[in-house]
């Protein structure tokens, strides 16, 4: 597929006009003895921190990029978005901030959190029994509405906010050898990996799918877009039913694979989180070092390596769930 990517001038550019719209989060280098133990003392893991980013998930990197491309008349209309958290937050909060008003659909099983503080932001909630079906509202809204329809992934605006973040983690950690990036409907990753492999072509950098969301995976081995049958995963803000054609090229050029981890991997490296780096992360959030802890760990072995957190919006007793559950693992 012939999709242009954000070239680093463009991407450059973009991140100049989020100054003061964004935060730039930190990095932590993260080595500690019990990590030690897991990857062997060569490897060096440097945490991108994006779930402190505003609205607590990279998201609104994206959002606020097309968002704020919008005529007078598309914010006059409003705008409107499909979300199992994550996108919705971060459009409430780009809608507020540019003055315009949303309207999202979201699956009536995210997590109420997630639900509660979209609606305190200001953005009006349609509950939906499943991701599908919201995606289906969301076109729904935006035909009868007239609003403008804020993809959670697809499309060159969503890539050229994400390639931000490959951009910013590229200038904080220029010596990385290896990058691990989460894939869910692919436009994070497509836009973190155009700005790393045209920034540093020398430079690996997987994704990393949950098992019960394959769609990216599928794709790459059909050789175009695939839809899977249902999302079977605790990383729900991973939970795309489809690949799309936009993000699923720029992933298809510029990854150099994807691993898969199952929902066990996820809660044993959110309790790795929690115990060894002392953060505060959802299932997506922990998917990088799912991946580095497992399929990764032997191909990434000696290197400097970057993960991605992409996000911490879960509820405090889904966070105890799944660490107890991750600790429980671990110990055995």
């Amino acid at each position: 597929m012939d999709v242009r990517p954000p070239n680093p001038a463009e991407i450059a550019a973009a991140h100049a006009a989020l100054r003061g719209a964004i935060r730039v989060t930190p990095t932590l280098d993260w080595d500690t003895p019990a990590l030690r133990r897991r990857l062997g003392a060569g490897t060096q893991v440097t945490l991108k921190l994006e779930q402190l980013q505003h609205t607590g998930s990279f998201k609104v990197r994206g959002a606020l990029t097309v968002m704020g491309a919008l005529t007078a008349d598309q914010r006059q209309r409003g705008v409107t978005a499909v979300s199992a958290g994550n996108h919705a937050l971060a459009v409430a909060h780009a809608a507020a901030r540019l003055g315009t008003h949303a309207k999202v659909a979201m699956p009536a099983t995210a997590d109420p959190l997630r639900i509660e503080r979209t609606r305190a932001m200001g953005a009006e909630v349609v509950l939906l029994p499943d991701i599908a079906l919201a995606f289906a509202e969301a076109q729904r809204l935006a035909d009868a509405e007239g609003r403008f329809f804020v993809h959670p992934f697809e499309g060159p605006g969503i890539a050229l906010g994400t390639a931000t973040l490959g951009y910013e983690f590229h200038l904080q950690a220029p010596d990385l050898e290896a990058l691990v990036v989460p894939v869910g409907g692919g436009g994070l990753a497509a836009g973190v990996a155009a700005a790393v492999k045209q920034l540093a072509p020398q430079v690996e950098v997987h994704g990393v799918e949950p098992l019960g969301a394959d769609s990216m995976t599928r794709s790459f081995a059909a050789g175009s877009p695939q839809r899977i049958e249902k999302v079977a995963t605790i990383a729900d803000s991973l939970g795309s039913p489809t690949a799309l054609p936009h993000s699923y090229a720029l992933c298809r050029r510029f990854l150099d694979g994807i691993v898969q981890v199952d929902d066990d991997a996820l809660c044993e490296a959110m309790a790795l989180h929690f115990t060894e780096s002392k953060l505060l992360v959802e299932p997506a959030g922990a998917a990088t070092a799912a991946a580095l802890l497992g399929p990764l760990r032997e191909r990434l072995s000696g290197k400097r390596v970057g993960l991605i957190v992409c996000g911490a919006n879960v509820s405090p007793q889904l966070h105890a769930q799944y660490v107890a559950r991750g600790m429980a693992l671990l110990q055995h």
